[in-house]
């Protein structure tokens, strides 16, 4: 017996039959044909915590109702599948706070304030019946429409938010937004605003959430460019809005923007959430180092501006502080790959391994989407040529694993040093030894013996610079 068939004879007989209705996404879905999800939302004509508490109390829930009394909804989980309950209401928000107004309200008012005619299908949990009070819904999901149950204006002051949603839904569908719904999104794009703490509405982490599930999309180059159009994406994102128009050189037959959205298109689905992201800000830092000159145009260093440029925007939008991390390192390397030409040494392909180390798969995804948006007179470096030539210098010693043949507490008592950073500056000299195949990686006799000469020198140098200042 499904979860749904449990409910309904959990229920039947009760104060409660012909009250409680399934609502949102399992409707729409189960229109569309496409696979629900084993969660449920019920809209309940009355107190939705009583009802929570109530299938408790019969064992249909695996653990006591979480209850949010100020909205009256109240969450309980079975079997796995979690259902939301909520007592039928009206909401909205005063443009002060994040937090809305709810007061309660009949089923047709708690349909009207829900966010798309797609959404506001009901079915009667106890007879299977599906009512559609606006007379939009079953049509609109059968034309794949996007559409406000109430005017734009009203639902999407009644929490902004709907707006990204909007743009989300349409790509993940394949829907299309009707003309009065996307003239008030361009209307009210400005309510979604994270650069300003003054009159912020909607949250930072209600704004990543749909982002994400955006570009996470099967089309997110089209989400992107709504988002772009709209006005939406300078509100959070303004930095990536800023690429917009940004001329490239000959290599490229896009600007910035264009060619970014090209390369995000070109990821392959099942791509994650940080290589999508790297492949987002990967030319973010252009617009603020963009030069020209007689021999044409430049964006020096544009990786290190970006990566830095990448965090920045991320932190904004509250995300977890190792994804951060990881996208910005994606960002500042993500030109190694395609600096390697033909001609290279094989100590200087093992530099490269070392220098990207277990970001080698990210990276080539990255540069695969990359230059496959660059323009038709581009020359690209060949990737196939690069993990080959990659292949086989792992073969030989893999770069990525390589060890100072001395410790640190060896250095230091080699050199008569305390720890500081000549220590890791010697490690790092040594292991570049064994990757010019001038050191074995076991000989300690040669390290020692090279280290001693070069830190001589090191040491000289270090002594000069001091003086200098």
């Amino acid at each position: 017996m499904d979860i749904v068939e449990r409910l309904r004879e959990a229920t039947r007989g009760s104060e409660w039959e012909g009250r409680l209705y399934i609502v949102g996404g399992t409707i729409r879905d189960r229109l569309l044909g496409r696979p629900s999800c084993p969660d449920l939302d019920i809209v309940v004509e009355g107190d939705a915590l009583e009802v929570a508490h109530r299938l408790y109390d019969l064992g249909l829930s695996d653990h006591r109702p979480v209850v949010y009394p100020r909205f009256g909804t109240a969450r309980i989980t079975y079997q796995g599948a979690e259902i939301e309950l909520a007592s039928a209401r009206a909401e909205s928000y005063d443009g002060r706070t994040r937090k809305p107004e709810v007061r309660p309200a009949t089923l047709e008012d708690d349909i009207l304030r829900r966010d798309f005619t797609m959404n506001t299908l009901v079915m009667g949990l106890h007879d299977g019946i599906i009512e559609d009070k606006t007379g939009y819904g079953i049509a609109d999901i059968r034309d794949r429409l996007i559409r406000t149950p109430l005017d734009p204006s009203q639902t999407f002051a009644d929490d902004p938010l709907r707006m990204l949603r909007a743009i989300r839904f349409a790509v993940a569908l394949d829907f299309t937004i009707v003309p009065e719904t996307w003239l008030g999104i361009c209307e009210q794009a400005g309510r979604i605003d994270l650069m300003h703490g003054v009159g912020r509405i909607v949250s930072a982490e209600r704004v990543r959430d749909e982002f994400f599930k955006t570009i996470g999309s099967p089309d997110p180059a089209s989400g992107l460019r709504m988002l772009q159009e709209s006005g939406l994406l300078r509100g959070f994102l303004p930095e990536l809005s800023d690429m917009d128009g940004v001329g490239q050189n000959a290599w490229h037959s896009d600007d910035v923007w264009e060619h970014t959205l090209r390369a995000v298109a070109a990821l392959p689905a099942q791509t994650d959430l940080a290589v999508r992201l790297g492949v987002l800000f990967h030319d973010v830092g252009k617009p603020a180092t963009r030069t020209e000159d007689q021999r044409g145009v430049h964006f020096y260093e544009h990786e290190k501006v970006g990566a830095q440029m990448t965090r920045v925007a991320l932190q904004r939008l509250c995300v977890p502080g190792d994804l951060v991390r990881r996208v910005g390192d994606l960002v500042a390397l993500h030109m190694r790959l395609g600096q390697m030409r033909p001609g290279w040494s094989r100590s200087a392909v093992h530099r490269l391994v070392r220098d990207v180390g277990d970001r080698l798969a990210d990276l080539e995804t990255i540069a695969r989407a990359d230059t496959s948006a660059m323009g038709p007179d581009a020359e690209p470096t060949d990737i196939d040529m690069v993990m080959e030539r990659i292949d086989e210098a792992n073969a030989e010693l893999n770069a990525a694993r390589i060890t100072s043949p001395l410790s640190g507490t060896e250095i230091m008592q080699l050199l008569g040093l305390r720890s500081g950073p000549a220590i890791g500056s010697a490690k790092e000299f040594l292991i570049n030894e064994i990757i010019e195949g001038r050191l074995s990686p076991g000989d300690k006799a040669l390290a020692g013996d090279l280290l001693a000469e070069w830190y001589s020198g090191y040491a000289a140098t270090v002594d000069a610079r001091g003086q200098g200042e």
